[in-house]
């Protein structure tokens, strides 16, 4: 396996937006949240989804908003990609899309009850998301950020992880980012819980999981088959059957107004 050059000179914009030329495969193939991360958001901020006026920013193709959506919040993504935008609008036609992003949110001050971002904080500037969060949020309101993190508790995914750090460098992955407390805004007071799940998917899904995150989408073609393809062969070992149990813990931090 021939590792990447490490200090991968791609702006994270570009990055970000990277996801828009694999829409398809991320909506088919990227895991999607538990039952319980739900209840622990409604915990944690205080009120139920239902009813509650939602922002899911970063919203992709739509894997929160519809879980959000079905637990009865009234939710508008918000998206800045074309390609994801029009993803989500194919699968949830009826779900209100505004095209923008967490660092100027085009929304009225004091308009919404819940501002989420799952899997896209980072994507933004944090000082400007942060104050836009707080001029958007009605008093009372809450900003909720999660990630799905694979569990590296789990023997075959340290394993992978290793690779993948092998791969890609050190300070890259397609495992997914734990939230670290001090790269949250300290003055929102995040309280913190974490969400452990599992869900089985076939090697096909799982390796076009992988592949669809932005650390392989800025690498092109050919670099990307090699490893998954040399993935491949590793987890055919680890599961002969073609099934494979991906673990994960969702992170998720909750700051109230």
């Amino acid at each position: 396996m021939t590792p990447m050059p490490h200090g991968d000179p791609t702006t994270p914009r570009s990055r970000a937006l990277s996801f828009d030329r694999a829409a398809g495969q991320y909506a088919a193939a990227r895991p999607g949240y538990p039952p319980a991360l739900f209840a622990a958001v409604e915990e944690l901020t205080g009120r139920p989804l239902r009813g509650a006026r939602t922002l899911d920013v970063g919203a992709g193709t739509g894997i929160s908003t519809r879980l959000l959506s079905e637990r009865g919040a009234h939710v508008t993504a918000v998206e800045p990609g074309p390609g994801m935008a029009a993803e989500l609008h194919r699968t949830l036609p009826r779900v209100p899309i505004v095209r923008g992003d967490g660092n100027r949110l085009p929304f009225a001050t004091a308009s919404a009850d819940l501002i989420t971002y799952a899997q896209s904080w980072h994507w933004t500037d944090q000082s400007r998301s942060t104050s836009e969060a707080l001029r958007v949020l009605r008093p009372g309101g809450a900003l909720a950020l999660w990630w799905n993190v694979s569990d590296h508790a789990v023997p075959w995914i340290a394993g992978q992880g290793a690779r993948l750090r092998r791969f890609l460098g050190a300070y890259d992955s397609a495992h997914g980012s734990p939230v670290r407390s001090r790269d949250l805004p300290a003055a929102l007071g995040f309280v913190h819980r974490l969400v452990p799940w599992t869900r089985q998917v076939s090697v096909d899904t799982h390796l076009a999981n992988l592949g669809s995150h932005s650390a392989f989408l800025v690498l092109g073609e050919e670099p990307t088959r090699r490893f998954l393809a040399e993935e491949r062969d590793c987890l055919a070992e680890l599961f002969p059957d073609g099934t494979v149990e991906e673990s994960y813990v969702v992170d998720l931090g909750v700051a109230r107004r």
